[in-house]
């Protein structure tokens, strides 16, 4: 689970980065406007909240790719040790697969 962790917040991690090193070389977080008045942020806390939202995002797509790269096997698998598992449950001794 920790492995699948790292496999969402790494790649978003590093997107976040780009995105926000490409959002910021043409956009200057002082003259942001929204709804036609100054956002009245100062820099850095538009660097630090336009790169969490980027991340956030990020983090999203990727945790989408990770749900979309499972398995039917690991989808279908009974979480319970073999001798606990309840009727029905994959893996069940007498019961097909």
């Amino acid at each position: 689970m920790v492995n699948r962790l790292m496999w969402i917040a790494w790649p978003a991690f590093m997107a976040a980065c780009l995105l926000e090193l490409l959002v910021f070389a043409f956009v200057d977080p002082l003259e942001l406007q929204w709804s036609g008045q100054a956002l009245g942020w100062s820099r850095q806390a538009v660097y630090s909240g336009a790169f969490f939202a980027f991340w956030l995002v990020s983090m999203l797509a990727c945790g989408l790719t990770t749900l979309l790269r499972i398995s039917p096997a690991e989808v279908n698998e009974c979480p319970f040790d073999p001798g606990q598992r309840p009727a029905g449950c994959p893996g069940e001794s007498g019961v097909a697969s």
